[in-house]
């Protein structure tokens, strides 16, 4: 009889070993996704956490074409507006992120200042036979800081932030440059690329 109870319990003591078990391997997988989200695998919910706001200062031409290193490269260039459609970019760049949301600067969490500093074209490719250049850079460099407006400090600064596009000119090959060969719309590209890097860092950087 002794035998026949023990028998019985057998399937019990197993089940209840199982069921600790799977307590124990769920327990462990919570442990390890709190773990993860608090380094930063979770960005968007630890940014709303803090921030969900930010106003866009209109960004400075700090461009100075009278200085005669500027003046004496050639690949440095002067130009107007600029910063206005660096500004627009990156507003759009933020609303499309959803991050976080322009707003007027009084109800701003942050604020974002920033100064157009270079503008270059510079040359990437030559043709081999004639020296004409086949390709170049659009490079736009800007000065950024980010500000938390309710303590009234700096959150970071970036110097000489970069964005950039490539073009072809109407020297390079047609099968390489593939229409891509006008300067207005690289530095249209540039911009936009500027612009989702500075978002970028600004989410990342919780």
């Amino acid at each position: 009889m002794k035998d026949k109870l023990e028998n019985n319990s057998l399937p019990s003591f197993k089940q209840s070993h199982k069921v600790l078990f799977l307590l124990c391997l769920t327990t462990a997988f919570c442990m390890l996704s709190a773990a993860l989200s608090g380094c930063g695998y979770t960005t968007r919910s630890m940014l709303y956490g803090k921030y969900s706001t930010i106003y866009i200062t209109p960004f400075l031409n700090k461009v100075d074409v009278t200085q005669e290193s500027y003046s004496a490269n050639k690949y440095r260039i002067y130009r107007p507006m600029l910063e206005t459609d660096i500004t627009k970019k990156v507003i759009n760049r933020y609303l499309f992120d959803g991050n976080l949301k322009p707003v007027k600067e009084a109800q701003a969490d942050l604020v974002l200042k920033g100064e157009l500093v270079e503008y270059r074209k510079d040359p990437l490719s030559y043709d081999e036979s004639s020296e004409n250049i086949t390709e170049y850079r659009i490079n736009i460099y800007v000065n950024l800081s980010l500000w938390d407006q309710k303590e009234n400090k700096l959150v970071w600064e970036e110097k000489n932030f970069n964005g950039n596009y490539s073009y072809f000119t109407t020297f390079a090959p047609a099968n390489i440059s593939k229409g891509n060969n006008s300067e207005s719309g690289a530095v249209t590209k540039a911009v936009e690329d500027l612009a989702r890097r500075i978002v970028e860092r600004t989410v990342e950087q919780w």
